[in-house]
């Protein structure tokens, strides 16, 4: 049964407004937990990093219970998935894949060159990193949509390169639907490896798996810390936690299409958190009610089951200003507005990784086929940070030039700079030019 919290009697003295910390409990037993995945990954790191392919195939065989004796998808296990895929599928990736580009070729950035007062040129080029890793999860089920969602930019964003890994099935082959995904999308290469040993491959490089310069793409716990230990050796997008849903919503929302969405980040995984804020007592009740209805009708129901009983909270707020209030407080990965004139009270959201707006505009419309993308800020880090984007896979370069004349108009700034810094050196660097070539080094 989900947990109901009366905001307005609770935490009366601050407006109803929750703390993030007071909904998403991360208890002792869950730093335990960290630690332990952080000494299990650290070791895997160092062995894929010391033994490469061979680390990888054994890791494969213990985790994913393949033998993998050569990690490469060919081409004719390419061909082979699209057959298997089927046409129907194929179109529909095909469909959600120009709402994808016509979304994210909006995000291209342009380089810029100025001339200042002084005269010196400025300016800065934009250029695609040159191979990227993208990870797609596998196990519980498989995300032909986070291809498309992490591919996609990349390919927009120029990348010339772009490696694929996910974990196999049993079989030793992956979803049709994945191959058929990274085709559409644009995959340069794809390798059948998962887990944090995919990620260490991608850092470090292996015999078969090139090293690269970012690794993008959601994952579990250990694919998470993995990409946290690799930080600095290779860029990453972000450090994804579970799945979680927000959804603000009015006295005027049908529970039933409330619970739905709810239930639609439950069923991802145990640890997903979904949570109601609505200023209607009735609605709180009903809601809760429709969960229980819904549930033992999903196929993952046993995972909803666990993700609402041990994360889900309906939060009772006096009006939906405290509501709003609230989302912000927690910065959700995905927020719902469903209440009157929404695009109205997005002027006030400001922490959310994306952001559905209306009753007719569910979760699940973000995840697959609008176009903006799904790979987003967890954990409250959508305070600081946002969804993946093709600026995730561009770099930029600055550059400066000026003449004798330009530099003339601004050696004495820079040398008054430099010696109220101390760094006496720089300022003689710029003013040794002067006066044919006569500048003095400071005292």
């Amino acid at each position: 049964m989900i947990k109901i919290i009366d905001a307005r009697k609770t935490y009366a003295k601050t407006g109803g407004r929750i703390p993030r910390e007071a909904v998403f409990d991360r208890s002792a037993a869950a730093a335990t937990a960290s630690a332990q995945i952080a000494e299990t990954v650290a070791q895997i790191i160092a062995d894929v990093k010391t033994r490469g392919d061979a680390a990888l195939r054994e890791y494969t065989l213990k985790f994913d219970k393949a033998d993998v004796a050569a990690p490469e998808v060919t081409a004719a296990e390419f061909a082979e998935a699209e057959k298997a895929c089927g046409p129907e599928f194929k179109a529909l990736l095909e469909r959600a894949a120009d709402n994808i580009r016509g979304y994210h070729s909006l995000q291209r950035r342009e380089g810029f060159e100025t001339h200042n007062a002084q005269g010196v040129v400025t300016g800065q080029r934009v250029l695609p990193l040159a191979r990227v890793g993208v990870y797609v999860p596998g196990g519980t089920a498989a995300y032909p949509s986070t291809v498309l969602m992490d591919v996609i930019p990349a390919r927009i964003a120029g990348c010339p390169e772009i490696i694929m890994v996910t974990p196999p099935g049993k079989d030793g082959r992956v979803p049709a639907a994945i191959l058929t995904a990274a085709r559409i999308a644009g995959v340069t290469r794809v390798f059948k490896v998962g887990g944090a040993q995919a990620i260490a491959a991608l850092a470090y490089g292996t015999e078969s798996v090139p090293a690269v310069d970012k690794i993008v793409g959601p994952g579990n716990a250990y694919v998470a810390e993995a990409k946290r230990q690799v930080f600095g050796q290779v860029s990453i997008d972000m450090i994804a936690g579970p799945s979680e849903i927000l959804i603000v919503a009015d006295g005027r929302s049908r529970p039933d299409w409330v619970a739905a969405d709810m239930l639609s980040q439950a069923e991802h995984d145990r640890m997903a958190s979904a949570v109601l804020v609505t200023d209607s007592e009735e609605l709180a009740a009903a809601v809760s009610a429709e969960l229980e209805r819904q549930i033992p009708l999903l196929e993952r129901r046993d995972i909803a089951r666990a993700s609402i009983d041990a994360n889900g909270r309906i939060i009772i707020a006096g009006d939906l200003s405290a509501a709003v209030d609230t989302a912000n407080e927690i910065a959700p990965e995905h927020l719902e507005l469903c209440v009157d004139d929404p695009f109205d009270w997005l002027r006030r959201i400001r922490n959310a990784g994306s952001v559905f707006l209306g009753r007719y505009c569910p979760e699940a419309l973000g995840d697959y086929f609008a176009g903006p993308n799904h790979t987003l800020p967890t954990s409250g880090t959508a305070r600081f940070s946002s969804a993946l984007s093709v600026d995730d896979f561009v770099k930029k370069v600055q550059y400066i030039s000026c003449d004798a004349a330009s530099l003339a108009a601004c050696a004495a700034d820079v040398d008054n700079f430099a010696r109220t810094e101390g760094l006496t050196g720089h300022g003689y660097s710029a003013t040794i030019r002067m006066a044919n070539g006569k500048g003095q080094m400071a005292n």
